[in-house]
């Protein structure tokens, strides 16, 4: 689903951003992306969007090749920011996320809304918790149907259950098969639900791989590992008793 090898951004003449990235990640997969501020995450994540070209290197995303086809990859990739704000321009619920659809999709539109326990359609977006604002632009990012979903710190600002709400999106994603990468500070809402994990730190890949291999090497590249982990009971699965309803991805 994406395979990345010596990729290399930057904005020239400046030096480079990113420098030597190389993975791959399946389809149905997710991928903790994780390192210091300034680390790169952003940035690769814009990348993998199709909104920047890498410098060098190889880049394919769902098949397609970024280097040379950027407009496919946005059509093929949703990114939600971790500024809500920057990404809602209705000023109502059922606005915004109905906002260029056709009327057969705008029920669906309204479904998911729904499913998501979303506040009412007229409600204005400007009262708005930060967490419902956080759900409103997912949902809209499910709704373009993307092959690969991109999250920049799904998780920040949140309370426990909206936490609890958003970790149900991410598995409902994954077991429709969605491709789905989330860069995040604090681990512990990813930790068991990731295959796979990238370290950046000032602009370079320091590891990659399961968390088995990864998460020993997380404090020696200032990226604090989970709770569990530390205290050596290695990967614990959260209390997801109270799982939302089955939130994700709009049928095809």
């Amino acid at each position: 689903m994406i395979s990345a090898g010596s990729l290399h951004f930057a904005y020239a003449p400046s030096p480079p951003i990113l420098r030597d990235i190389g993975f791959q990640l399946d389809k149905g997969q997710i991928l903790g992306l994780v390192g210091p501020n300034g680390a790169g995450k952003s940035t690769l994540l814009a990348l993998l969007a199709g909104l920047l070209t890498p410098s060098t290197g190889t880049l394919r995303i769902a098949q397609v090749d970024a280097m040379h086809d950027n407009k496919t990859v946005r059509r093929k990739t949703a990114l939600v920011l971790q500024e809500a704000d920057l990404t809602i321009i209705g000023t109502t619920v059922g606005e915004d996320i109905c906002l260029g659809l056709s009327p057969k999709r705008r029920a669906e539109a309204l479904d998911l809304a729904t499913r998501l326990r979303l506040p009412a359609p007229e409600t204005p977006v400007h009262i708005l918790s930060h967490g419902q604002k956080r759900k409103l632009c997912l949902a809209t990012a499910l709704l373009r149907r993307p092959e690969i979903l991109l999250l920049d710190e799904p998780f920040a600002g949140l309370d426990y259950p909206g936490i609890r709400e958003v970790r149900g999106m991410l598995r409902a994603n994954q077991d429709n098969g969605l491709t789905q990468i989330v860069a995040c500070h604090d681990l512990e809402p990813l930790a068991d639900l990731a295959d796979l994990w990238l370290v950046l730190s000032n602009g370079q890949q320091t590891a990659f791989g399961p968390a088995q291999e990864v998460f020993p090497l997380l404090e020696s590249m200032d990226v604090r590992a989970p709770c569990s982990w530390r205290a050596g009971l290695g990967i614990l699965p959260w209390d997801d008793r109270h799982k939302p309803p089955s939130a994700a991805t709009p049928p095809s």
